[in-house]
């Protein structure tokens, strides 16, 4: 049996509830009347009030950790930033002006880079072992950014695709295949709702978009086809052209997507739907680039950001102080989970289809953390402080389920012990753990929380490097 309305329950004393095989619907009896009601699977209207019901599918909140992988027509050049083309040609920025005199005839057009777009050392399985060594459960590739270069064999994108030009394969669908072989990580993928320079695009935007040619030819065709064909658990949409959400028809396809897709049960979405949507509408909210607001956020979010702090794109322009160290990218995973957000962590391969070692040295120090740490980062909620109040670099996670409390050590004390001010502990009944070491002793601290004694360990005795985590269980 199927519902084809969406209700509320009102009244809730005295009624009888009888499952429906199933479990799509309930039957619910009120005074001999029956009436149907669909729950939490139950159909979506595209309006944004209706959209913005449905729960977040709880495996997102769980995973608190995915890889973004920024690839295309940009690795080319990979030079500057992604955006190389709009800057080149559109803002005309001195920078890429000069680089493209200094290396390339004068005719040379952007479309000239894709043939150049080669990936012959691209190996899905390597990068997905890469990946799983990481400790990411989820990873979001770019199948098109704003250049509109698709990296599977878009109908809608003749002669500008993967497939038709440069590698002459389907990426999309070997990163997919490999995620699935792989087991444990779940396929992401990201798309951009616009193209600078599609004349489509221009003429709607001209017309102050009212008319949409270019989305019921190009963007809506290509959404429905990665769907359908690749059938994502995260769908990450970008790049609104500054059009509102009702140009993108985005509650039509969103309501789509969570009643009849084929991932409509597990299936997340962010908030970059339209103009205005951002932090307002979607599954998660991005808000920005790097966000992070330093404080809990009721609503789902997620922190995405970037290894090499000026481009999402490989750059061979890049210096070592570009990279973040693992150090910092530890704290801002462990800052971004206690906040209650999950961390997206960019990388930009080279245009042969290479993840660069400095890339694979961080995400590799990264599992190398989590396999010690990962307790105090998976399946957590956040707990009702975030940060300690007293000692600096301090931060929280919880496991209710466990009646555990994680404080997560952002620097090693060099006094050989370190006070938690915030839980509330007792005597005989509360114990401590160092994750990867055992139990350790601690004291009562005045006016408040614990002085817990840390053993005084040699470099390779530590568990590990980067960061240290104290559990908590008999403390609130």
């Amino acid at each position: 049996m199927k519902c084809g309305l969406r209700m509320r329950a009102i009244l809730m004393a005295q009624i009888l509830t009888l499952p429906v095989p199933g479990g799509r619907c309930s039957l619910v009896i009120v005074s001999c009347t029956v009436t149907l009601i669909n729950f939490s699977s139950g159909r979506y209207e595209p309006t944004w009030e209706s959209i913005d019901s449905r729960p977040l599918p709880e495996w997102f909140d769980q995973a608190k950790f995915g890889i973004f992988i920024h690839w295309g027509v940009f690795s080319v050049p990979s030079f500057g930033s992604e955006w190389f083309w709009f800057y080149w040609q559109k803002q005309k920025l001195k920078a890429y002006v000069d680089f493209m005199q200094k290396n390339y005839p004068p005719d040379f057009k952007y479309q000239d880079f894709a043939p150049q777009f080669t990936a012959e050392f691209f190996d899905a399985k390597e990068w997905t072992d890469i990946f799983a060594a990481s400790g990411a459960k989820y990873i979001v590739l770019t199948t098109k950014h704003h250049e509109g270069f698709t990296l599977w064999g878009s109908k809608n994108s003749w002669n500008w695709n993967a497939v038709d030009v440069g590698p002459k394969r389907d990426l999309v669908d070997e990163v997919a295949s490999a995620v699935r072989a792989q087991g444990g990580i779940r396929l992401g993928l990201y798309h951009s709702l616009f193209e600078w320079f599609n004349p489509l695009f221009e003429q709607d935007a001209a017309n102050l978009f009212s008319t949409n040619y270019f989305p019921t030819t190009k963007t809506l065709p290509e959404l429905y086809e990665l769907v359908l064909k690749y059938k994502p658990e995260v769908l990450w949409s970008d790049g609104d052209g500054n059009a509102p959400d009702k140009y993108w028809n985005s509650t039509g396809f969103l309501a789509w997507l969570y009643n009849d897709s084929p991932v409509r049960d597990t299936v997340v979405t962010n908030d970059r739907w339209g103009y205005g949507s951002i932090g307002k509408h979607g599954g998660y909210y991005t808000c920005c680039d790097r966000y992070w607001p330093g404080h809990l956020v009721k609503h789902k979010w997620e922190n995405c950001m970037t290894i090499d702090q000026k481009s999402w794109g490989y750059r061979r322009n890049a210096s070592l102080s570009d990279y973040l160290t693992i150090e910092k990218l530890v704290a801002t995973l462990v800052e971004t989970v206690s906040c209650g957000g999950n961390l997206l962590m960019n990388v930009g391969p080279t245009h042969d289809g290479r993840i660069a070692p400095i890339f694979e040295e961080r995400l590799r120090q990264m599992g190398q953390w989590l396999k010690v740490n990962g307790g105090a980062i998976y399946n957590t909620t956040a707990w009702r402080s975030q940060k300690d109040n007293v000692t600096n670099n301090v931060w929280y996670t919880s496991k209710p389920q466990e009646k555990a409390i994680f404080a997560i050590l952002l620097e090693w004390p060099d006094n050989g012990s370190v006070i938690l001010n915030e839980p509330v502990v007792t005597k005989g009944q509360t114990q401590v753990e160092l994750l990867g070491h055992g139990a350790l002793q601690w004291e009562p601290a005045k006016p408040r929380g614990l002085r817990v004694l840390l053993p005084q360990l040699s470099f390779k005795q530590m568990p590990c490097q980067w960061a240290w985590t104290l559990k908590l269980t008999g403390a609130s």
